[in-house]
């Protein structure tokens, strides 16, 4: 990846551009360029990216300048989480969670994604934790095998309303982080 490419925690002024690239992402999903899962005006919208800059939890991957990808960093397992039957086993302050990593749909295939992965697991190792976490739409293929690509291990598929979209069935990864 080019140096280019700076990883930072996301502030205020950030807020318009992970919402262009939200609204990007729909976009294209709703043009059949990809499939996410995601559904405009359900998840992720604008207000996502507001609590994440609240919480001090958002993430964006600069690139030439321009934010090119976010994603929310933290601690925080979410319900469905706890319908699965993990592989590695540690207690919650030692799992780190990528949650709504998104790449704008211009920045797509320049391997930014992966990137914010390795930055994710790094950051991971930083904070003292034990294991990565990630989730994604079973429908996301793409995020799937990128994921698996970069060593997560897919541990369950569990049906549910997820974000508040409906019918998801929401893959469960994780990786041990090796010290």
């Amino acid at each position: 990846m080019d140096k280019g490419l700076r990883f930072r925690k996301a502030n205020r002024d950030d807020l318009d551009a992970i919402d262009r690239i939200y609204e990007r992402s729909h976009d294209a999903e709703e043009a059949g360029l990809t499939t996410t899962g995601w559904v405009r005006g359900i998840y992720p919208k604008r207000e996502v990216a507001e609590a994440s800059l609240q919480r001090g939890d958002m993430y964006v991957a600069e690139y030439d300048g321009r934010i090119a990808a976010a994603g929310i960093i933290n601690k925080t397992q979410v319900n469905v989480y706890l319908e699965c039957d993990w592989e590695y086993k540690a207690p919650d302050e030692k799992i780190c969670v990528l949650h709504t990593l998104v790449v704008d749909p211009d920045a797509r295939g320049m391997g930014i994604g992966r990137a914010f992965v390795r930055f994710y697991e790094e950051t991971g190792k930083d904070w003292g934790c034990e294991v990565l976490r990630i989730d994604t739409n079973a429908r996301n293929r793409i995020a799937r095998k990128m994921y698996a690509g970069l060593g997560y291990i897919e541990t369950d598929i569990v049906p549910t309303v997820f974000n508040g979209i409906r019918n998801v069935d929401l893959v469960l990864m994780e990786k041990k982080i090796e010290r």
